[in-house]
């Protein structure tokens, strides 16, 4: 599968979302030769360092999978279900979430399998912390409670497993929070920061669940966009296994949406939204009163990565970007 003789072919699948965008910028300000495969039409930076070749493809589509790897020494696995107001929530039973969470995992590594040569290509994953959170390592008889973080990790330990067999080399990086910061359209990001942002900047109150209890690890999209690119020049290191990519900090829900609604407040000149307690939607997990807050010191002494975007500098450079965007607009 992969070039023999020629400058290395990254193949990054999933290229028009969020991360993907993010990923996408940081590795076409590099030599080398770029794939971007998404399921829109790809956000390419003009003048770009690297030969960017851009595709839009349903992935799910009966051999799409091995034609968008196809020659690739490398393999960023980006790809993941994400549709109404939970974004990335799933529902258990829903077929297409799982053909797209885990089918397309086992798609590339059949793909790499039936064109399988020396050496093995390498295929960075993107997890989550909440895939394995509270979990025994040890124990595979005990799976995560929501359907989402099922898949994330069947699809980490099917990598794992053909890593083991020497048919790729494959490693996850398990992402915690992500968030923008605004240097890619706002709209992207459907997590829970942006969408608080915005509902910020139009009034309205920002509502939590369960009192806002629950701590998360918030991270800029770009860090771990870096975090993609750091695995990327140590694939010897970060290789046949998974890290947790995070800043460490612990923020609880109330205290970050205080945070966003101070922020925008700032930038509208008016007093800042009520942040209230509410009943938990219809689509509430167990999940969300649990903490997730990623322990990445083992990637950091490995690599030498740091996050280095502080939550409300991020909070402060997303907001502006919200605002500017809606001057242009003529609206909040």
């Amino acid at each position: 599968m992969p070039n023999q003789g020629t400058e290395r072919l990254i193949t990054v699948l999933g290229a028009s979302g969020l991360l993907g965008t993010a990923v996408s910028r940081e590795l076409a300000g590099r030599p080398g030769r770029l794939r971007l495969v998404g399921r829109r039409p790809v956000t390419v930076p003009k003048r770009p360092t690297a030969t960017v070749e851009e595709r839009t493809v349903d992935l799910t589509e009966p051999g799409a999978v091995a034609d968008a790897v196809a020659g690739s020494d490398v393999v960023i696995h980006l790809v993941a279900h994400s549709a109404g107001p939970g974004t990335w929530r799933v529902a258990d039973g829903d077929t297409l979430a799982e053909r797209v969470n885990l089918g397309l995992v086992h798609d590339v590594l059949d793909a790499v399998r039936a064109g399988a040569t020396a050496p093995a290509p390498a295929l960075l994953f993107a997890g989550s912390v909440s895939q394995a959170a509270g979990l025994d390592p040890a124990r595979t008889d005990v799976e995560p409670p929501t359907a989402y973080d099922r898949h994330k990790l069947a699809a980490e330990r099917a990598i794992a497993a053909a890593t083991a067999q020497g048919l790729v080399r494959g490693s996850t990086l398990r992402l915690s929070t992500l968030y923008t910061t605004g240097t890619d359209e706002p709209a992207l990001d459907r997590g829970v920061v942006a969408t608080m942002t915005r509902r910020a900047f139009a009034g309205q109150p920002l509502t939590m669940w369960h009192g806002g209890t629950a701590r998360r690890d918030l991270l800029s999209v770009d860090d771990a966009a870096h975090a993609f690119g750091v695995a990327l020049d140590t694939l010897d290191t970060v290789g046949g296994a998974y890290w947790e990519i995070g800043t460490g900090r612990r923020t609880t829900v109330a205290r970050l949406f205080t945070m966003i609604a101070e922020t925008v407040a700032r930038h509208t000149g008016r007093p800042a939204v009520p942040v209230e307690d509410t009943t938990p939607a219809e689509y509430a997990m167990p999940t969300d009163r649990l903490d997730f807050v990623a322990t990445s010191t083992a990637f950091r002494d490995a690599t030498g990565w740091q996050p280095r975007v502080a939550l409300a500098d991020g909070l402060d450079a997303l907001a502006a970007a919200v605002a500017q965007r809606s001057d242009a607009h003529g609206s909040a």
